[in-house]
């Protein structure tokens, strides 16, 4: 009788621990598949609306202006400014950034 028990008593510990480890092999999958959707989530998000107008959702094009790379939309026009261009033409000499706003716009 108490070969029989510590028998079921080794298969039960035996499944549990094949369970414990199917389980930890299942989540880290299932984390595995998350961090894969999310990057190509990601990668679709940025290539779908790269360098596309958050106005008009056309094309942006980017031009040269005092030496700064910004970006117009091919459509409306719109002027638009990554992380610090709009400073870096502000801190231009005042000759560069003389009448800046009628230089962008064209006129």
């Amino acid at each position: 009788m108490t070969d029989k028990r510590s028998e079921d008593d080794w298969f039960r510990q035996h499944e549990e621990t094949l369970l414990a480890q199917a389980r930890r092999e299942r989540e880290a999958r299932e984390r595995q598949r998350t961090a894969h959707e999310s990057e190509d989530q990601r990668s679709r998000l940025r290539e779908a609306h790269w360098m596309k107008c958050p106005k008009c959702g056309h094309d942006l094009a980017t031009e040269d202006f005092s030496g700064v790379a910004i970006d117009r939309c091919t459509f409306c026009e719109g002027i638009y400014f990554d992380a610090g261009e709009f400073e870096e033409l502000i801190q231009k000499r005042y000759e560069d950034r003389r009448n800046i706003v009628r230089r962008m716009l064209g006129i």
